[in-house]
């Protein structure tokens, strides 16, 4: 697709935006593809910082937190969700609305009625049974395939009340459909990505200097940071630095240098990714992670998991590696590896900046959701 491409004429578009986590990079990355497009008339609604009251609504519950019995995922976002009603209503009491985008399904759940008045899309990355098992602060119990049952009848009623459902992986799209018996007129697949960074200039490395490599990641735990640690410690160091770009205290030490201010879209992470050579992401649990695309566009080959959508974004042995969770040995074999064969690396680092861009360019997946809003329309008018 052409960036001047004129998209479908859908009128007014309110775009309720959930503006957590890494789903923050992703709402910025439409909005910046939307301003290539004034035809397109839309406001954003991004849920503000969580207020007193959200924070007390989702406060974990001791000794029940530990068993995954609290229920706090589900009264945060049903916390969150009030104050997206408020917002959403407000918003078409004051002019008119056409079509309602909601990412994800939580920022919804009380909103059905909103949802079904309108030509809606519901756009999520997981499903409420995949997000039980993929929360940072999360450890999965016994319990939990009976907790996710109260998030999945929420869930349900919003992908109900929704014209159109799309899921950013066929990897949410299978949990999705199995679950709810969604059919294709029903579930679209839309792999959202990103805004293709400004090519950086970066001055050469010193003579001498060893390479750089780099994760990403808000859980140091979970997404495999402590992991990669550990391989730097028994195995790396004195072969590369390691940039670990998280909002964890972790304290520096010879050869890791630790960035806790990065927020989403910061040019501070392009260029540190520009003078990367690999881009290591170890996690346990993931979905469709952005920080994958921001190494990917980088020209970085990527070392990571295969959980989630992942798979569908790293092409194992093309543009990257797929280990084992949690396996430090395997985290060392694969930076060791790709250090070690600059050919490899630098192929893999081209591959995966060629699928990025092919893939998962924000200017096109967004024209892609603006489409499919365009038929939820159309579906709705019928």
């Amino acid at each position: 697709m052409e960036q001047t491409d004129a998209l479908p004429d859908i009128g007014r578009l309110l775009l309720l935006n959930e503006n957590l986590g890494g789903h923050a990079t992703m709402h910025l990355n439409i909005s910046r593809a939307l301003r290539e497009h004034p035809e397109i008339d839309c406001v954003a609604l991004d849920m503000p910082p969580r207020s007193l009251g959200r924070r007390v609504v989702g406060m974990r519950v001791p000794g029940l937190s530990r068993l995954d019995l609290d229920l706090a995922p589900v009264r945060a976002q049903l916390a969150l969700s009030r104050t997206a009603r408020r917002m959403l209503r407000a918003e078409i009491a004051r002019e008119p609305i056409a079509a309602i985008h909601a990412y994800s399904q939580h920022v919804a759940l009380l909103a059905t009625r909103e949802l079904r008045a309108y030509p809606s899309v519901v756009s999520t990355d997981g499903s409420a049974a995949q997000n039980a098992v993929q929360l940072p602060f999360r450890r999965p119990t016994r319990f939990t395939p009976t907790t996710a049952r109260i998030g999945e009848y929420f869930e349900e009623r919003v992908f109900e009340a929704a014209t159109i459902v799309v899921a950013q992986s066929e990897w949410c799209a299978h949990a999705i459909r199995d679950r709810y018996d969604l059919g294709p007129e029903h579930l679209r697949v839309i792999p959202f990505g990103i805004m293709p960074p400004r090519p950086t200039e970066t001055d050469p490395p010193a003579a001498g200097a060893l390479p750089e490599i780099t994760f990403t990641g808000n859980s140091m735990d979970r997404k495999g940071g402590s992991a990669l640690l550990r391989a730097f410690r028994s195995r790396l160091r004195g072969s590369c630095v390691l940039n670990l770009v998280t909002p964890e205290p972790v304290p520096t030490e010879p050869g890791v240098r630790v960035f806790n201010d990065f927020t989403p879209g910061d040019p501070r992470l392009v260029a540190l990714l520009a003078r990367s050579v690999v881009f290591v992401l170890p996690s346990e649990i993931d979905k469709s992670p952005y920080s994958v695309l921001e190494a990917m566009f980088a020209g970085l080959p990527v070392v990571t998991t295969a959980v989630g959508g992942i798979p569908e974004m790293v092409l194992d042995g093309e543009t990257g590696l797929l280990i084992p969770p949690g396996d430090e040995a395997a985290i060392a074999d694969a930076v060791e590896r790709l250090l070690g064969d600059d050919d490899l690396r630098i192929a893999m680092g081209e591959a995966a900046r060629a699928r990025a861009h092919s893939r998962f360019d924000a200017r096109k997946t967004t024209a892609d959701l603006i489409r499919v809003i365009a038929e939820a329309e159309a579906i709705h008018r019928g």
